[in-house]
Formats: C-alpha cells, structure tokens, sequence
C-alpha cells in the first residue's frame, strides 16, 4: 500500500519537475526577447543617434518613445509570462 503512496507521490514530483522545466524554458524565452528588443535600442542608439533624435509621435522623439516602450514591454512580458505559466488542470 506505501508503494501506491510513493508511486503518487512520484509521479506528482515528476509533474511538478515538468512545469518548472516549462516555465524556466518560457522564462528564457521571454527575457531574451527582451534582450534583442534592448539590443535594439543600444545599436540604434550607438550606431544611429541622429535617428533617435527625429520626431516619431505626436513631435516626441524616438529615444523618448523607444525608452517608454523599453518599460513597458517587460510589463507585458510579464503578464505573458504569469498567463501562459498558470496551470488550467485541477
């Protein structure tokens, strides 16, 4: 009987191991989405500044605009992150 015990009990390490693999290869997945669109933002920056400098929404320049974005998009990133990561099954 402790061996239909164990048996669960393993079973359900195994699945909890699973999700955390998931949500870790997930995680990965979503900061370096965010690291290229950062990258972005340097390269432009370094490579581009006269760029950055030009109006692009309503007069405000491109540098304002990409660095809100640059807060922003990791909010989002997160929420992503939370909804995809939540578990559906009891």
């Amino acid at each position: 009987m402790e061996t239909l015990g164990l048996k669960t009990s393993v079973a359900k390490d195994q699945e909890k191991k699973a999700v955390v693999a998931h949500n870790r290869r997930l995680g990965v997945l979503l900061f370096i989405v965010y690291v290229i669109f950062y990258g972005g933002f340097m390269a432009l920056s370094a490579f581009s500044p006269h760029t950055m400098s030009e109006p692009f929404l309503g007069g405000v320049n491109v540098a304002v605009v990409y660095g809100f974005a640059l807060i922003i998009v990791p909010l989002l990133l997160a929420f992503i992150y939370m909804r995809l990561c939540r578990k559906t099954s009891p």
